[in-house]
């Protein structure tokens, strides 16, 4: 039942992306051109995933446990840090160079598009780099 859910929750999520065209470069790189023709359509997209999060964030806490688990998953609090402001940075240039974040990157894999499999490729070695040198501690 656990991936039945979680399949249809990223089939949502997906969909969503691609009715709001956040799979769209065109959109994400006007997003960023903050000085030049500014497209407001992504902070749109933001805000209503944030407003639905705070409707429903106390709601869902209130419960024991979630519906499909026996405890919730919550991240602890961690100071900020050189790693978290290092990843931040990687992130921010990686989403700007490539007018792509990962969500949208993976949907779009759909299209069979070769610059959406490049990056989808890059971003899955980036992180197998980043598991390899958190294993050495480095």
């Amino acid at each position: 039942m656990k991936n039945l859910v979680a399949f249809v929750s990223g089939l949502i999520f997906a969909v969503g992306l691609g009715i709001s065209g956040m799979t769209q470069p065109k959109i994400v790189r006007g997003f960023l051109d903050i000085f030049g023709q500014w497209d407001w359509r992504l902070l749109g997209v933001m805000i209503g995933a944030i407003g639905i999060h705070a409707l429903l964030y106390r709601f869902i806490m209130q419960r024991n446990a979630p519906v499909l688990d026996s405890e919730f998953h919550l991240p602890s609090p961690r100071k900020i840090d050189l790693r978290l402001i290092c990843g931040s940075i990687l992130f921010g240039l990686g989403w700007g160079w490539a007018d792509i974040c990962p969500g949208p990157a993976i949907v779009s894999l759909a299209s069979g598009k070769t610059p959406y499999i490049y990056f989808t490729i890059s971003m899955l070695i980036g992180m197998m780099i980043f598991h390899m040198i958190k294993r050495k501690k480095i």
